[in-house]
C-alpha cells in the first residue's frame, strides 16, 4: 500500500489552483490591461523563488465525496526572494471572486472550504519571520450580497489597525494597487511605507461610482473619483505612479533595495564604480547669482549622490519639497532637498507632512538624512494660512526632534524663519556646511525691510528709493562669510567637494553611529 493516489489528488488540486478562475477570466483580466496575480508575483520576485502557502485553500465542490470543480482562494501568498532577499508576498486574485448568476453559486452541489484568512496570515508571517510585505492589490472589500447570505448585519470591528502598526514598525510594506480597489483594501494602500499605482488602470477609492452616484447623486468615472491623478498627483494617498505593471514592479524593487530587511538590520551597502573623490563641475554654477531665478532640485541632487542612485517618492504631491533615496559611496541614505520652481521652495501643509512623513520612514529603518536646503520660509498668504502651513510645519520640526538618524545638511541657498530653522537636530550634533550661494536669517530682507521700516519708507520724500536703499545697506550683511567668523556656521565649501566630504561622513554613520541604533526601538514607530 502507497499514498500513491493521494499525491497524485495534491497535484490535481494544484493544477486546479493554478488556472485561477478560468481561461474566461483570465482573458478578462488580460483584456483590461492587467496581469493575473501570478504572473505579477513572477515578473516582481526572483525567477523560481516563490513558495507559495495555502495553494490548496478555496471553495471545492463536491457531488458525494467526489471533487468536480475547485475555485482557488481570492489571495494567493506565499514567501519569495527579490534581488536575493526575502520576503513576504500577498496578491489578490480578481479572477478568483465569485460572480452573482455564476453557477458555482446557483449550483446544488455541496462545498467545502472557502480559502480561510490567508490575507491575515500573510501579515503574521511578515512580523513574526521580520520580513518585508508586498501587497499586491485587486479588488474591493465589503459585498452587500455577504449580508444577503448571512441573514443579517454585523457590528464593524477595526481588528486591523494593531496588526498595521506592527507591521510599520518592524519591515516595510508596499501596497501596489493593481484594479479597482475600494473598501478595505483601498485602506491597505496608504497603510504602507511605500504605495504605488498603475496609471490608466488602477483607481483607488473608498466607495465607487455606484455609491457616489446612490449617496450624493453625482455621476462620475472611476479614473476621475480614484485615478491617479487624484491620488498620486493630487490627494497624497498614493506615493508613485507607474507606466505599466512593469514598471510599477521595477519600483517596489527600487524602493526594497535601500531599506534593510527589518528594523534590526542596517541597510544594505552595494559596491559601486562612482568615485567617491569625483568633483562636477556643474555645482559650481547650479545655484543662480540672481536671487528670484530657479534651478532643478534633482539635477543638483543627482550630480551628488552615485550615478543613477536617486530614487524620487511622492513627487507630485507638496511638489516644492523634494523626498527620495540615493547611495553615496553605495551607502543608502534619505535624501531632501527644496523645489524653487513652486512656491519658491516654500512650506506649505502638504510639503510639510511629506516631510514628516519622510523622516519618519528613514528612522524606522536607521537611513542617514542628507538635507539639501534651500528653504525660504512657510508658505505665505491665503494658500499658506487657509492650508494650515503652521500646524503641519510645527508636526514636522518635531519630527526632526524625535529623530534618531544620523543627519548631515548642506544648505544650498536660503534657510528663513521658523520653517527655514528647521533643517536639522539642533539637540545633537549634525554635520552641516553651507555653500557660498547661502544666506539665512528671520525673514527676508526684502520681506523685512517692508515690514519693520513700514513708517519711515512711507514718509520718505521718495518711499521707492528709500526701500531700496535701505535693502541695499542690509544685503551687505547676508554674506555667510560673515556668519563663518562668528562661528554661526560650521563651514563654508567648494560645492564641487560636496560628495566626497557627505561620503567621509555617511562611511562614519555607518561604522559607528547606526550600529548603536540596533538595539533601540523607534519610540513611536510609524503611522501611515
Amino acid at each position: 500500500m502507497s499514498w500513491e493516489s493521494e499525491v497524485g489528488e495534491i497535484e490535481r488540486r494544484r493544477e486546479l489552483a493554478r488556472r485561477m478562475g478560468g481561461p474566461e477570466r483570465v482573458a478578462e483580466q488580460h483584456g483590461q490591461g492587467r496581469l493575473t496575480v501570478r504572473e505579477r508575483i513572477e515578473l516582481l520576485t526572483d525567477a523560481g523563488s516563490f513558495r507559495e502557502r495555502g495553494v490548496l485553500a478555496g471553495a471545492g465542490f463536491y457531488e458525494g465525496n467526489e471533487l468536480v470543480g475547485f475555485l482557488p482562494s481570492g489571495t494567493v501568498m506565499g514567501t519569495a526572494r527579490i534581488e536575493g532577499r526575502p520576503v513576504v508576498v500577498r496578491g489578490a486574485d480578481y479572477t478568483a471572486r465569485l460572480k452573482g448568476g455564476s453557477e458555482v453559486e446557483t449550483s446544488k452541489l455541496r462545498v467545502h472550504g472557502g480559502g480561510g484568512d490567508k490575507t491575515g496570515d500573510a501579515e503574521r508571517m511578515a512580523i513574526e519571520l521580520k520580513l518585508p510585505l508586498v501587497r499586491l492589490i485587486d479588488g474591493f472589500g465589503a459585498d452587500i450580497r455577504a449580508t444577503a447570505q448571512m441573514g443579517r448585519t454585523y457590528l464593524p470591528e477595526m481588528y486591523w489597525p494593531q496588526r498595521w502598526g506592527k507591521l510599520l514598525a518592524e519591515v516595510p510594506v508596499v501596497s501596489a494597487a493593481l484594479g479597482s480597489v475600494a473598501g478595505l483594501p483601498a485602506a491597505e494602500v496608504p497603510a504602507s511605507h511605500f504605495a504605488v499605482m498603475v496609471r490608466g488602470t488602477t483607481q483607488v477609492f473608498a466607495g465607487g461610482p455606484p455609491l457616489v452616484k446612490r449617496s450624493l447623486g453625482e455621476e462620475i468615472s472611476k479614473e476621475d473619483l480614484g485615478g491617479y491623478q487624484v491620488h498620486a498627483r493630487g490627494s497624497g494617498v498614493v506615493d508613485n505612479d507607474a507606466e505599466d505593471e512593469e514598471d510599477l514592479m521595477g519600483q517596489i524593487r527600487a524602493f526594497l533595495s535601500y531599506l534593510p530587511t527589518n528594523v534590526h538590520q542596517l541597510p544594505p551597502v552595494r559596491e559601486t564604480e562612482d568615485p567617491i573623490e569625483r568633483r562636477e563641475e556643474g555645482l559650481l554654477s547650479i545655484i543662480p547669482r540672481h536671487r528670484n531665478r530657479g534651478y532643478d532640485p534633482r539635477k543638483l541632487i543627482g550630480l551628488v549622490v552615485d550615478r543613477g542612485s536617486f530614487f524620487e517618492l511622492n513627487r507630485y504631491y507638496g511638489r516644492s519639497q523634494v523626498t527620495g533615496f540615493a547611495r553615496i559611496g553605495g551607502r543608502p541614505v534619505g535624501v531632501l532637498g527644496n523645489d524653487p520652481m513652486h512656491y519658491g521652495g516654500a512650506m506649505g501643509a502638504p510639503e510639510a507632512r511629506k516631510f514628516e512623513r519622510f523622516i519618519d520612514l528613514c528612522d524606522v529603518f536607521h537611513l542617514p538624512i542628507v538635507n539639501f536646503a534651500d528653504q525660504p520660509g512657510f508658505l505665505i498668504g491665503r494658500p499658506g494660512e487657509g492650508g494650515g502651513a503652521l500646524r503641519a510645519g510645527v508636526r514636522a520640526a518635531a519630527a526632526i526632534d524625535d529623530s534618531q538618524v544620523p543627519w548631515a545638511t548642506v544648505v544650498v541657498r536660503r534657510l528663513y524663519g521658523v520653517a527655514g530653522g528647521a533643517h536639522q537636530d539642533f539637540s545633537r550634533f549634525c554635520f552641516r556646511v553651507a555653500w557660498p550661494s547661502g544666506e539665512w536669517g528671520s525673514i527676508p530682507i526684502e520681506g523685512g525691510v517692508a515690514a519693520a521700516y513700514r513708517r519711515e519708507i512711507e514718509s520718505a520724500a521718495d518711499p521707492a528709493a528709500h526701500r531700496a536703499e535701505i535693502e541695499e545697506r542690509l544685503i551687505g550683511l547676508r554674506s555667510p562669510f560673515s556668519a563663518a567668523e562668528a562661528f554661526a556656521v560650521e563651514d563654508i565649501i567648494d560645492p564641487r567637494d560636496t560628495r566626497w566630504m557627505l561620503a567621509e561622513w555617511l562611511a562614519t554613520a555607518y561604522e559607528t553611529q547606526l550600529p548603536s541604533q540596533l538595539g533601540v526601538r523607534v519610540r513611536y514607530g510609524m503611522r501611515p
